[in-house]
């Protein structure tokens, strides 16, 4: 008889979501969930506008979450510092209440940045008796960033000439070593990623004829404006 539910502190784009869905399909293969499915809310999910509806809302998602995992992300938001006539509150107490009528069936976990989380574990005191396994997200380092890069390169059937592909791991580096409240790790690579595929696609638009090659390669003409670097010689030619 333990708790399974979970606290996951950590700043954006570092798979939090992603690993809360390994865990459910893992609960629910140990036997733990009867389903293992995840459903995914924040505050404005749960949160309604006028007093009892808060309850209503929340327990509607936790009636889906049933059997699976409920992940609750940026959860410290439940929980402002003024507190004051926040229904926050009310979501909270919904949301122990289930924790424990459903103890056999459902797990929450609960997300955030790691300077704020202790905030939405304070709230009240059942969630610090329920909420005892915290899990760290570390940020993805230069190396890191780079290589979820290159993946989703190779699974878009792109491919990056050499120019390019040190280039683009130079800003990622700068990325890493640079970042601040506003680094989003995995998330700035896929926009990053995004863009550099629009201004491929714009560039060879253009070309008259273009090659199986030219349509799927990124070169350094397409990483223009995108990143604070030197390119190349060859792309002011």
């Amino acid at each position: 008889d333990m708790s399974f539910h979970l606290v996951f502190s950590g700043n954006p784009g570092t798979g939090k979501t992603t690993v809360a869905r390994i865990i459910g399909k893992i609960y629910s293969a140990l036997g733990i969930l009867s389903k293992g499915h995840l459903v995914e809310v924040d505050r404005s999910g749960l949160v309604a506008g006028y007093v009892g509806q808060t309850a209503i809302k929340t327990k509607e998602v936790i009636d889906k979450a049933l059997g699976g995992v409920l992940f609750i992300d940026e959860a410290y938001t439940l929980a402002p510092e003024k507190a004051d006539k926040d229904f926050g509150q009310e979501a909270i107490d919904t949301i122990l209440k289930a924790m424990e009528d459903h103890r056999d069936d459902f797990v929450v976990i609960v997300a955030g940045y790691a300077s704020l989380m202790p905030r939405f574990i304070d709230a009240n005191p059942g969630l610090k008796s329920r909420f005892n396994k915290y899990l760290f997200f570390e940020d993805y380092n230069g190396d890191q960033l780079f290589e979820i890069f290159k993946g989703r390169v190779e699974r878009s059937d792109y491919r990056l000439d050499e120019k390019a592909e040190a280039a683009v791991k130079e800003h990622l580096d700068e990325l890493y070593e640079d970042r601040d409240e506003n680094f989003g790790n995995a998330r700035d690579v896929r926009n990053l990623f995004e863009k550099i595929v629009a201004n491929q696609a714009d560039r060879v638009a253009v070309l008259e004829n273009p090659t199986d090659d030219d349509i799927v390669t990124i070169t350094t003409a397409d990483l223009e404006g995108l990143m604070d670097l030197p390119l190349t010689e060859s792309t002011e030619e």
